[in-house]
């Protein structure tokens, strides 16, 4: 499947859900295209922005969209790779901010 052919595919799961794809376009078709590569790689689409383990379980918090998002996008805006962000983020009307990391330490490889 085509990195475009994902990207409307998810776009119309998440966006009724409050969840939009960054605006910039080119980081978003890229982020998603590493999400692709994740899945041959590890059968899964782990988070792109992050070290995943390769293990299913072991990396079950960072399967896109990861555990982290919905808390990342109602602080923030965005979720920590910008790929899922809010309506008002993309339109500008909350500032942009670096995101922390959130995934525990004891995770993080």
């Amino acid at each position: 499947m085509k990195a475009e052919e994902l990207l409307e595919m998810l776009r119309k799961v998440q966006e009724p859900k409050g969840y939009f794809f960054n605006s910039d376009r080119e980081m978003t078709v890229e982020l998603i295209e590493a999400l692709q590569l994740n899945r041959e790689r590890y059968g899964y689409m782990a988070c792109p922005c992050r070290i995943a383990a390769g293990g299913r379980e072991s990396d079950r918090d960072i399967i896109c969209p990861c555990e982290y998002r919905e808390e990342d996008v109602k602080e923030y805006g965005s979720c920590y790779c910008n790929l899922y962000v809010s309506r008002e983020w993309n339109e500008g009307g909350i500032p942009r901010a670096a995101v922390p990391e959130r995934r525990p330490p004891e995770k993080v490889r």
